[in-house]
């Protein structure tokens, strides 16, 4: 089932999430909402919180060589936390929940995670580039922060700027 996806300046997407505690069938059908859900919005990545459940759960799909992103090469993290971040890249990034908009942003290239999967089951991932930056995207939405905190002044800003006019165009509409 696609869930709505909340957008910004929504405060629900400011919040702490909470750990899961229950790997139930109820975690299992969110899980399952979220992937359509991210899939129907051309996303790589969703946090739970972004379609107002604050659990700390997020899943990653980046596109394999042929543009596709399948289901078997999804990442479904619960509890997630990084425990070691080196390096930096500069990446344009994007959110669902801040639509339209991209930036961007400077994180760490490399970094090590650590999760629950569906079932419970601890595992450990490292990685770099474009999936260490999705992890510490979607990690920051389960912190309730969004990329465009990350931003300089001016360009948080001009963000501002660009959404004030966008509303304004839409409430003329």
């Amino acid at each position: 089932m696609i869930r709505e996806i909340i957008t910004y300046p929504n405060k629900l997407l400011r919040t702490v999430s909470s750990n899961v505690e229950n790997f139930d069938e109820e975690l299992h059908t969110l899980l399952d909402d979220m992937w359509d859900t991210m899939i129907a919005s051309n996303g790589v990545g969703l946090a739970a919180i972004q379609v107002a459940v604050p659990k700390n759960i997020l899943i990653i799909s980046l596109p394999d060589i042929n543009d596709e992103q399948k289901k078997e090469d999804l990442i479904e993290a619960i509890n997630p936390r990084i425990t070691h971040k080196d390096g930096e890249i500069v990446f344009n990034e994007g959110c669902l929940s801040v639509p339209g908009y991209h930036e961007e942003v400077k994180r760490a290239n490399h970094v090590v995670v650590e999760y629950q999967d569906r079932n419970g089951n601890h595992h450990k991932m490292e990685c770099e580039g474009f999936l260490a930056v999705a992890w510490q995207h979607e990690m920051d939405h389960l912190k309730g922060h969004l990329f465009i905190e990350k931003l300089s002044i001016i360009k948080r800003k001009k963000f501002e700027k660009e959404y004030k006019k966008r509303t304004k165009i839409r409430k003329i509409k």
